[in-house]
């Protein structure tokens, strides 16, 4: 192992961050401040997220513009532009038809077509890639969350996230909950010690099946690559498998109660109990111990199961009282056995209440027009390796720590993809039978 990777494996270990507590107290946004400057976007990635995500960074500023798009594939490049087109009519720019690049490449030709900001949306498992080519060209990067699928990914965004740092440009991360008022109000309180030292935290993200992909199978895609891309959800090299692309949202709560501190180690378990042979090679189910360094333990459970009972619980055990949470009903509250210590509430006129989606994208442009661009890189890339610490525990059986995770080598994204290659989807990991063929490489 070079010097480089272990010095900066110890600096993100020991590092805080930072720039969460910046984001947390970040003043208003000034909607459409004067700026003479126009900022051209380039999307990449068109899917329901990266529509979300494009539609939310038009509404942001006054003075931005759709100047680019990259897809994998014509059909949805196409609807991509066409729904953009409805929703924000004036802030297309000219001739921007030709600037629609199709294929596995054209990332590369978003970055290179004049864009201010890249907004990365595609499958999670070319997000170190494609984070890195835009911060090595200088672009302001919004990216999706997860970061990154395998431990190289990770080492990647890491060395991207301290690059944007020294150049000043944005990397601003899609953890909706860290732009809601609601939790940012919560986690401040948590954080304060109004419920003394925590001792235990707890999530679920419990929900359906998700069936997705009615009108791509076997029979209608020509390759191993386009067939699981238009199906990227159900393989683990392009989605980290749902405890990393979906419930990452409660392993990030997790972490932000504990100020950010990735555990010590993990030990998991979990399985595909009702999951059928096109839903690929991920999970329906996970159940994890998380310990940090000082003693506190964290318990999580996902699932993907129709007809099963669903929640998305936030639960922090504090010496002084215990935090209830349920994600997207703005239910927070501190009790105690004397009784309810504090509740959210919106304010008296609502002032409190927002749509997190849109303000991590108000606060990006805001803080871009004020020269000061914002980077959470450290806590997303923390998220997303310990929500892959998660996942490694659950498919090998093996406690993880974040040593070994930082130090596997299993690449699950290949250095080169392209839509003719030989890429049989991989079978489903069995905790326990699979043998580990190197030490700490889950190969």
């Amino acid at each position: 192992m070079s010097k480089q990777i272990d010095s900066t494996r110890r600096d993100f270990i020991k590092t805080s961050t930072a720039t969460a507590g910046a984001a947390l107290a970040f003043p208003s946004v000034t909607f459409g401040k004067p700026d003479s400057s126009k900022l051209k976007l380039g999307w990449i990635g068109c899917g329901g997220r990266g529509s979300g995500a494009i539609n939310q960074a038009l509404s942001a500023d006054s003075n931005v513009e759709l100047h680019a798009i990259g897809e994998a594939f014509q059909d949805k490049a196409d609807a991509g532009l066409e729904r953009i087109k409805k929703i924000h009519p004036g802030k297309i720019s000219d001739n921007a038809e030709k600037r629609v690049f199709v294929g596995l490449d054209a990332y590369k030709k978003v970055i290179d077509s004049g864009v201010d900001v890249v907004l990365l949306a595609t499958p999670p498992g070319f997000r170190p890639q494609h984070i890195k080519a835009a911060v090595d060209a200088g672009k302001h990067v919004f990216a999706e969350k997860p970061m990154a699928t395998d431990a190289p990914g990770v080492h990647s965004v890491m060395k991207s996230i301290e690059k944007a740092k020294k150049q000043g440009t944005s990397i601003v991360d899609g953890f909706v909950w860290r732009w809601t008022y609601a939790q940012r109000d919560t986690y401040e309180r948590l954080l304060g010690g109004e419920l003394g030292d925590i001792q235990a935290i707890f999530s679920s993200y419990n929900n359906n099946a998700r069936k997705r992909y009615v009108d791509w199978n076997r029979e209608n895609t020509k390759t191993d690559v386009e067939y699981m891309l238009r199906r990227w959800y159900y393989f683990t090299w392009l989605s980290g498998d749902h405890i990393v692309e979906q419930a990452v949202h409660s392993i990030d709560k997790m972490l932000w109660a504990k100020n950010d501190e990735v555990p010590a180690y993990v030990i998991a378990n979990g399985g595909r109990q009702n999951r059928g042979e096109e839903e690929g090679n991920i999970y329906d189910h996970f159940g994890v111990e998380f310990s940090w360094a000082d003693g506190t333990q964290g318990y999580h459970f996902c699932r993907q199961m129709d007809n099963c009972e669903n929640g998305v619980w936030d639960r922090v055990y504090g010496t002084k009282g215990k935090y209830n949470g349920e994600s997207g009903r703005k239910f927070h509250a501190f009790g105690n056995k004397d009784g309810l210590i504090w509740k959210w509430n919106a304010g008296p006129n609502g002032e409190r209440s927002n749509n997190g989606y849109q303000t991590e994208h108000d606060e990006m442009y805001a803080a871009i027009r004020d020269g000061k661009p914002l980077n959470t890189g450290d806590r997303m890339i923390k998220t997303t390796l310990t929500a892959m610490m998660a996942r490694t525990a659950a498919y090998t059986g093996k406690k993880v720590t974040k040593e070994m995770m930082l130090a596997s080598k299993e690449q699950l994204v290949p250095e080169k993809i392209s839509f003719d290659m030989k890429f049989p989807p991989r079978a489903v990991r069995h905790a326990g039978r699979d043998e580990v063929l190197k030490p700490h490489g889950w190969a």
